[in-house]
Formats: structure tokens, C-alpha cells, sequence
């Protein structure tokens, strides 16, 4: 799985949201704030923050106490679903979703296949929330991924 500048920049500013949150602030927070913590150049945050905006998962306040903040609860929100909004389907084989292929002439087992990666994303993507990461935590079963013995070493070829 690749995960383009966007989506990394745009997981970063929904956590940074959530931490102000979580502080209590419920003041907006500007673009050029967000910019500057995140350390993400300006305009390409600009269009981050719009594609959030406008797949629901952050709102904006105009006048001089503007800014940005979350639509709805960090709890509320998970990884995949930035993922969505910025990228588009979590899996995709040739532009297709995997349920797609049959439809275009693919045969089994590659569809079965391609079925078990998007549910394999899913059983991560889809149980880390925002609040999670902004509280620099994951959940347990997905911790446990990342406790498995050998889940650090990097795979080569052939290997």
C-alpha cells in the first residue's frame, strides 16, 4: 500500500485538530497555524483542507477568528475514512474496486484474492480513530500487530 503526500498531510492535520480539541480549545484554528505545527507548505495544505471540508470531515469559520476545525468527534473519525475522502477506495486493482472485477472479466482466485487485502486494510484502517493517534495510542488489536516479532524487518525479494 502507497500513501500519497496527501493523505499523509492530511492524517497529520486532522491529528493536530484533534489535539487542539482535546485541549479544550474550541477555537478554529487557521491554516497558516496548522501549516506552521505540521510543518506542510501552505497551499498544498489549502487544498487538503478543502478536499476535508468537503468530504465532511472538517469545517471552516470565516472572519478574522477563523479557521478550521473537525466536523465531528475525533473519536468519530478514523483513518480510513481520510483516506476515502482524499484518495478514494481503500483498494483498487487497475482503477477497479475488487467486488468490481468480475464484471470486467477477472477470474478467481485473483478476485477472492483482492477482496482479502481491502478486508486486511480494513481491519486497521478502519478501527484507528483520530483521537487514537492524537493521543499517540493505537488500538489494542491493532497493537498487536505491530508487536509481532519479526513486523519491523523490512521483506526483500525472493524472501
Amino acid at each position: 500500500m502507497r500513501l500519497s503526500h496527501k493523505v499523509d498531510y492530511g492524517i497529520r492535520v486532522m491529528c493536530a485538530l484533534a489535539e487542539i480539541a482535546a485541549e479544550g480549545d474550541a477555537r478554529p484554528t487557521s491554516s497558516g497555524a496548522l501549516a506552521e505545527a505540521k510543518d506542510i507548505p501552505p497551499g498544498f495544505l489549502d487544498d487538503i483542507l478543502r478536499i476535508l471540508r468537503n468530504g465532511g470531515l472538517v469545517r471552516s469559520v470565516r472572519g478574522s477568528e477563523g479557521g478550521w476545525m473537525l466536523a465531528r468527534s475525533a473519536e468519530a473519525i478514523t483513518v480510513a475514512d481520510i483516506i476515502r475522502v482524499i484518495d478514494g477506495p481503500l483498494a483498487t486493482v487497475r482503477g477497479l474496486r475488487p467486488d468490481e472485477m468480475a464484471s470486467y472479466g477477472e477470474h478467481e482466485p485473483f478476485i477472492s484474492l483482492w477482496v482479502a487485502v481491502r478486508v486486511a486494510l480494513r481491519s486497521v484502517l478502519e478501527r484507528v480513530t483520530v483521537a487514537d493517534l492524537a493521543a499517540g495510542r493505537l488500538p489494542d488489536e491493532v497493537q498487536a500487530l505491530v508487536d509481532v516479532p519479526d513486523a519491523w524487518e523490512p521483506r526483500r525479494r525472493g524472501s
